[in-house]
């Protein structure tokens, strides 16, 4: 199987320069603003999961990006600066898994020194490691990707011969160290894994932690998605609800991706990341930085926009500011309301380039 190429769209400096940025609150095409800011700090990652890096695409032949290709850890501190003086709220790292990358707590020194709330993504295979080290530098929370709770099937899903028990140390590190209340995202594919929404449920109910449960997406252009595939959300909430009962929450905030169930007896609450039933393309906020640099209006983008090139060119805040600002404001990014059997099936940026 062989990968696609996802462009990206050129930033020469022989091209016509942006219009330029005039401070107003950024507003794309169909209303919507920007608020959230997803960095890939890495396209590397130690698991193979089937729905992200499959291992017959992703394996012993792939060529991931050189060190000389991805962002270092100054350059995606001044990109970020210039985000949130733009109106950017919150900044997730992300990978591939971002706690492969060296040092990493480094970068978070960095981001930490912002006005901004700062969380990262992770399978949580090095977190018991690093937990402690990334909230002494400035970390606020985090997000633990776990699919299932029984071996054979987190094994089989992450294809990397983890177990559970270690992903569970590592929540648990991340809680002791102040990270919480911790994430646990639980991607759920029928017939592989749904079998556990109960579960999973059950066993972080009355921990302070709160699991999420994401439909099963067409992320990029090589997990083989179907719609047959994909349990509903009110499936979910269905299933879970003939054990325990819950009541829906409001959101935290506008553009918030989980909808929000608290169970009725006060212990605790779960999410549902409905992105395929209930596209909540309407109120996206949030704009994606690559590991090499390029930004990606949409999950599903077909194709990104160069800000290493100006980045690393010598251009002032103020023009790389203009190139932002421009790329937000001629998006009109919809992908999950339009999805179709046959939009599925397009190359799009893979998922372990720009993170989740």
């Amino acid at each position: 199987m062989t990968l696609k190429v996802i462009p990206i769209r050129s930033a020469a400096p022989d091209s016509a320069p942006p219009p330029r940025y005039d401070g107003a609150p950024l507003v794309d095409t169909l209303g919507r603003g920007l608020r959230d800011l997803r960095i890939s700090v890495t396209d590397r990652c130690n698991f193979r999961c089937v729905y992200c890096m499959p291992r017959e695409v992703f394996d012993a032949d792939h060529k991931f990006l050189p060190h000389s290709a991805i962002l270092s850890f100054e350059e995606i501190a001044r990109l970020a600066r210039v985000f949130v003086g733009m109106g950017v709220k919150k900044i997730r790292l992300t990978g591939g898994e971002p706690l492969v990358r060296r040092d990493l707590h480094r970068l978070v020194e960095q981001l930490a020194a912002l006005d901004v709330d700062l969380t990262l993504t992770t399978n949580g295979s090095l977190l018991a490691k690093q937990a402690e080290r990334l909230a002494a530098a400035g970390l606020k929370r985090i997000t633990v990707s776990l699919d299932s709770l029984d071996d054979a099937v987190f094994k089989a899903m992450n294809d990397a011969d983890f177990p559970v028990a270690k992903v569970l140390e590592g929540i648990e590190a991340a809680s002791a160290a102040g990270l919480g209340p911790v994430k646990i995202n639980m991607v759920v594919k029928r017939g592989t894994n749904d079998q556990e929404i109960v579960a999973m449920a059950r066993r972080f109910r009355g921990s302070g932690h709160i699991v999420r449960f994401i439909e099963y997406m067409d992320v990029g252009s090589t997990n083989g998605w179907r719609m047959d595939d994909v349990v509903p959300s009110a499936e979910v909430l269905e299933r879970i609800g003939r054990h325990f009962a819950l009541e829906p929450l409001d959101p935290g905030y506008r553009g918030e991706v989980a909808e929000r169930w608290r169970y009725a007896d006060g212990a605790g609450e779960i999410g549902v990341i409905a992105s395929v039933t209930q596209a909540f393309c309407r109120d996206c906020n949030r704009l994606r930085l690559s590991t090499e640099g390029a930004l990606y209006t949409c999950l599903f983008a077909q194709g990104g926009h160069d800000l290493k090139t100006p980045l690393r060119g010598g251009a002032s805040d103020d023009e790389l500011r203009d190139r932002i600002a421009a790329v937000w404001r001629a998006r009109g990014d919809r992908y999950s309301e339009i999805r179709t059997a046959a939009t599925a099936h397009l190359p799009k940026v893979e998922m372990s380039y720009i993170g989740g």
